[in-house]
């Protein structure tokens, strides 16, 4: 089979526009070109990939099986591209980065605005992931590196903590515990809580406090997302304990939070393989991460 890179592209474009003339403009080409180029690489893989009437290009089924596979070969085929030319001043590339949702919201943006700043020939690529995702496309070498909640595995990772904070008690004005300055976590008993699923990288840590405290209290909603809890609390429907990250850089409306006594902290972390270096670039973003988050600390 002699598929070239350029068929794939052509391809890839007419499969985004549905029509010859404006993928053809993408690319490069003329109209007859396009044509010819996915002509070919049919009759390579003995597959019809477009159905072709004079109004319309549609793909078949075969033809949607590539283009949604081909997206993500030919990104990962740019990045390493991108990488290897980066090598020369290593400052350009694009760097894949799996993050945990909390991360992705209050600290990964700071670091992709930085790094523009800094770095304009370096490409910040984030990968909005759960804890458990983006562990696993940190293991599988999907990312260069991920950032997220220190792992209660680490036998195939190195990882390295930049950041600590506690957890802290949001409930509505309303309750008993706002009136309180600081609240123990032994007041939590027999409240019920809307909580971070077991997805995230913070239930765990979050259960062990509980654990740990002798609190016993219903679990009245387990949700993947801190803005469903907040929108949950609104409504009535209990309290939480989310990281103080988690909270809006402009604070909560209609909500009251509360430090919890004794504190109780999560770890930042950025990890990746074990026994496996970063190339010149993956290393710049690495230390640029750390960087953001020693200053937010």
């Amino acid at each position: 089979m002699n598929v070239s890179l350029r068929q794939l592209r052509v391809f890839q474009a007419v499969a985004a526009h549905q029509n010859f003339t404006r993928a053809g403009a993408q690319v490069g080409l003329t109209q007859p070109a396009v044509s010819r180029c996915v002509t070919e690489l049919e009759q390579q893989l003995g597959l019809k990939l477009l159905d072709r009437t004079t109004r319309e290009v549609a793909l078949t089924d075969a033809g949607r099986s590539l283009a949604v596979r081909l997206a993500r070969v030919l990104d990962e085929l740019d990045t390493v591209l991108l990488d290897v030319a980066g090598l020369a001043t290593q400052r350009h590339g694009r760097v894949r980065v799996a993050s945990s949702p909390t991360l992705s919201a209050n600290l990964l943006p700071a670091c992709i605005a930085r790094c523009r700043e800094e770095h304009p020939g370096l490409e910040l690529v984030l990968l909005d992931r759960m804890q458990h995702d983006a562990l696993a496309s940190v293991l599988s070498g999907e990312v260069d590196f991920g950032v997220v909640i220190d792992p209660a595995q680490r036998d195939e990772l190195h990882t390295e903590a930049i950041l600590s904070e506690p957890f802290c008690l949001v409930c509505p004005p309303t309750h008993r515990l706002a009136r309180r300055r600081n609240v123990r976590w032994t007041e939590l008993a027999g409240e019920p809580l809307v909580l971070l699923d077991h997805a995230s990288g913070s239930r765990r840590l979050i259960d062990e406090a509980l654990r740990d405290q002798g609190v016993q209290a219903p679990v009245a909603q387990e949700v993947g997302h801190v803005t469903t809890i907040f929108r949950m609390l609104d409504a009535g429907l209990g309290i939480s304990i989310v990281p103080t990250l988690a909270l809006p850089p402009a604070g909560l409306q209609g909500l009251v939070v509360r430090p919890l006594v004794p504190k109780v902290e999560r770890s930042i972390v950025l990890v990746r393989r074990a026994n496996r270096g970063l190339g010149p670039v993956a290393e710049v973003a690495w230390g640029l991460v750390r960087d953001v988050a020693s200053e937010r600390a």
